[in-house]
């Protein structure tokens, strides 16, 4: 009995403890989650007027509508921080994907709406040389080794193949960057309409103020 005991509480102490995911991951999912419950709600459709991150439509990925948004006012809340660069780093080192070069919509197999608990499946990746992140590289290092052979018969092949996907690089890039130009005139745009608006309202309340004041000085 004394026997059975021991065995168990010493199975009991050197059973590991159930590990969490990891904090990037969990941040990332719950400023999701919360994202689409103030989507749900009328105070958070009326305050914000359009979305800044959400799931996509499958629920199999996630996509920053606004970066420059995303980068002051929700990474900030969630990581101490406002590098979008940095956020997109630390999603290339858990092995996601971007998959649109038209927005920043990024995937991941086991990161998922409605599945949480996959979240502790997704483990770091091994640090890479390179500083561009995976999404950038069309050859991984899989396909490298694959036609390994074919390549060194075909070295002239070999160098047509890298100057075509670095220039899919650079195109993807620029397309990128005109996104973010556009966005920013939008955005200043708007900010010049705000400003405009308030110059409007003080006027307005001046002119109610002073009229105010000129009749109490009339029945005075």
């Amino acid at each position: 009995m004394m026997s059975n005991k021991m065995s168990s509480n010493y199975s009991s102490l050197s059973s590991p403890k159930a590990k969490g995911p990891a904090p990037f991951l969990a941040k990332t999912y719950a400023l999701l989650e919360e994202g689409e419950e103030e989507e749900s709600g009328e105070e958070g459709c009326s305050r914000r007027g359009k979305k800044i991150v959400s799931w996509n439509d499958e629920g199999t990925g996630f996509v920053v509508w606004s970066p420059a948004e995303f980068s002051d006012l929700t990474l900030p809340r969630y990581f101490k921080h406002n590098n979008f660069s940095s956020f997109i780093r630390q999603l290339n080192t858990y092995g996601f994907k971007k998959t649109s070069s038209r927005r920043w919509e990024f995937k991941h197999e086991k990161f998922q709406r409605g599945y949480k608990q996959m979240l502790m499946e997704i483990t770091r990746k091994k640090s890479e040389p390179s500083v561009f992140p995976a999404f950038l590289k069309a050859s991984s290092s899989s396909d490298d080794h694959q036609d390994h052979h074919h390549h060194q018969i075909m070295n002239g092949g070999s160098s047509a193949v890298d100057e075509e996907t670095t220039n899919v690089h650079r195109q993807t890039l620029m397309e990128e960057n005109q996104n973010l130009r556009r966005e920013k005139v939008e955005l200043q745009t708007q900010i010049a309409q705000f400003k405009d608006l308030q110059i409007k309202l003080l006027d307005c309340i001046a002119q109610h103020t002073g009229t105010s004041d000129h009749k109490e000085t009339r029945l005075c």
